[in-house]
């Protein structure tokens, strides 16, 4: 089914029993949110709420319940966006194989924006305050939009389709500073393509015209998110994705930005590029909240709607959540064309469970000695380079990149993927520093507001030792550490003295100093010191959690006899990374005990909802 409104969705759902009605009063503050995060944990459906607190308009979640609910959602155009992608990857295919790519042509037609006079969402207006206040996290700043289609008009080309940006930037509602009934906040980090707009409209001393919608086509959300390259509208792909030229109603002389035509909501303005207000704190995808920082504002001149329009949300925090789902099918759609992008890499992956942009792991390729065996990483340092200079994926903390001869090893099997490096790698050579330089904003491991460190980890060539599957029985560790627990082969995680400031830099040194005095086996290669080893070890989704959003790579990685030679550091025995919580990182989400309980009390029901909850 092509959709075109939420409430298409949601009765597509409905019909494939994808859908649960939720028909008594739900509070958007808080409670609708913590409902999310259980169905979503617990693999349950979409969610349908017929009857908002304090809000005239339904809301919906969880479309995106899983990478199967999303597939059924675009089960009529994926595949052509599939072979669109194969096309492109080998413009040859095409006349080899003329029958399977006989709507491509089509699909490339779909990929064309255009305009038109109005559309459904200009059928009604309301005022900004009448929009769902929806709250997910105690200490949120107040209500924000957290499915939004934000799109902005390049002032040097305001009436060019081709260069709007779309992107799913944070939206706040309500809250600090904002005019309730005409402002709202736009939170936007580094490497956005709305920056380059923001930029030009300085330049031109002019406000900036941006629309931000809510609903319409799923594939206007998804493409939102997608990671095309800068200069190519986000709308050609929901055009694709969607099965229809994506329609974009043009105000008269150019007033406001272009509008998507089918959204459910619609809120127009401008944003003075010189003025800002507080924005935040949120709870975010990192699973901590961002905290409140100036960000740009919007001037509201009018907010349209559908007369029969639905609020779409999700609820974003520790992974993984509904944005998982997101992740997953960007990677089944565009894992192909990545050879393409950067020569000699295979596969990238951006990792879920740590937060997406802390880890990135790579497969690549050594070919620049085909007559040798290398020695050590050559090509693949190049190739790290190329990733970390390629739009988001330049936001990574730690790029672990192999190359795989064998062509046996999956990227997305992560524990796998670690032990293979950890096998291989040198840590006296093939730990590679970028300092003082610009990591997520909403990370907040690092010096400063978009200030941090990276590190590349490449290893290649055949396995050098056989990991630990056991904790040293004669370990001996400094006072103040304790409780080492192994994370998984070579991994151990420790449990370290509360971070008090500078004075815990010496307290890394003591441990390095002491076991640099103990008979460590070769095969121990990490050892993780946190604030609790037992939640680290637990599973690998805490280990990759809490080690990779709570350390900046520059300052808190050290090593056991360590080892400096020509400005490159490195350590022959095992890396120690400090992940313990530091006083200047942001404090992590934690649930509101009242709204826990009153949904609690939702699960005796034994309706169609308590099973999920």
């Amino acid at each position: 089914m092509k959709h075109r409104s939420t409430r298409d969705v949601v009765n597509d759902l409905r019909d494939g029993g994808r859908l649960i009605e939720v028909t008594d009063e739900v509070d958007p503050h808080l409670e609708m949110a913590e409902i999310q995060r259980r169905v979503y944990a617990n693999g349950g459906p979409g969610l349908f709420f017929s009857n908002v607190r304090g809000c005239r308009f339904p809301m919906a979640s969880n479309l995106f319940a899983s990478l199967d609910q999303a597939t059924y959602l675009f089960r009529d155009t994926i595949e052509s966006v599939r072979r669109l992608i194969e096309v492109k990857l080998d413009p040859s295919a095409l006349p080899k194989r003329p029958f399977r790519y006989a709507g491509v042509p089509l699909t490339a037609l779909t990929m064309l924006p255009r305009f038109v006079r109005s559309g459904p969402v200009t059928a009604s207006s309301c005022g900004l305050a009448e929009l769902p206040q929806l709250k997910c996290w105690p200490d949120d700043g107040g209500a924000f939009v957290t499915l939004p289609q934000v799109l902005s008009s390049d002032p040097l080309a305001p009436g060019n389709l081709m260069r709007v940006n779309l992107g799913m930037y944070r939206v706040q509602l309500s809250g600090n500073e904002y005019d309730p009934d005409s402002q709202v906040g736009l939170h936007y980090q580094i490497h956005r393509g709305i920056g380059v707009h923001h930029r030009a409209a300085i330049d031109r001393s002019e406000p900036l015209r941006v629309a931000i919608t809510v609903g319409g086509s799923p594939a206007m959300s998804l493409a939102a998110v997608m990671p095309l390259p800068e200069g190519l509208t986000e709308l050609t792909f929901a055009g694709a994705l969607a099965g229809r030229r994506t329609r974009m109603v043009r105000s008269a002389g150019d007033s406001h930005a272009p509008v998507y035509a089918d959204a459910d909501f619609a809120i127009v303005g401008r944003i003075d590029p010189t003025a800002m207000m507080p924005e935040g704190p949120f709870g975010d995808h990192l699973g901590y909240y961002s905290l409140k920082h100036e960000f740009p504002f919007m001037q509201v001149d009018r907010v349209w709607h559908r007369k029969d329009a639905i609020w779409p949300f999700t609820v974003v925090g520790r992974p993984p959540q509904e944005d998982t789902t997101f992740g997953q099918l960007i990677h089944e759609l565009t894992d192909p064309i990545i050879p393409t992008v950067i020569p000699g890499v295979k596969a990238v992956h951006a990792v879920d469970a740590a937060g997406v942009h802390p880890l990135l792991l790579a497969i690549g390729s050594e070919r620049y000695m085909p007559h040798l065996k290398p020695a050590e990483p050559q090509e693949l340092l190049t190739q790290a380079n190329a990733i970390l200079g390629n739009g988001q994926l330049s936001l990574a903390k730690y790029l672990w990149i192999t190359d795989d001869p064998s062509g046996q090893l999956k990227i997305h099997d992560i524990g796998a993927f670690i032990q293979h490096v950890l096998r291989r790698v040198d840590w006296r050579r093939d730990l590679h520093f970028h300092t003082r330089t610009t990591i997520d904003t909403l990370d907040y491991s690092g010096t400063g507001f978009n200030q941090g460190s990276k590190v590349v980890i490449a290893a290649t060539g055949p396995a050098r030792l056989e990991l630990a599957t056991e904790i040293p029985a004669d370990l001996s560790l400094p006072d103040g550490f304790g409780n080492p627990r192994l994370v998984m082969p070579g991994v151990l995680a420790v449990a370290g003295p509360k971070h008090v400031g500078d004075s815990s830099r010496d307290d890394m040194a003591r441990l390095s100093n002491d076991l640099n005095h103990s008979d460590l086996p070769p095969g121990l290669s990490i050892m993780t010191v946190c604030d609790d080893s037992v939640f680290a070890a637990a599973n690998l989704k805490n280990w990759l959690w809490l080690t990779f959003t709570r350390s900046n790579p520059a300052i808190d990685l050290s090593g056991v006899d360590e080892v400096m030679i020509d400005k490159h550091w490195g350590c022959r025995g095992p890396l120690l990374i400090d992940a313990r919580v530091k006083p200047h990182h942001a404090p992590p989400l934690i649930e509101d005990a009242a709204t826990l309980k009153k949904v609690d009390a939702r699960a005796t029901r034994h309706d169609a909802l308590a099973k999920y909850l």
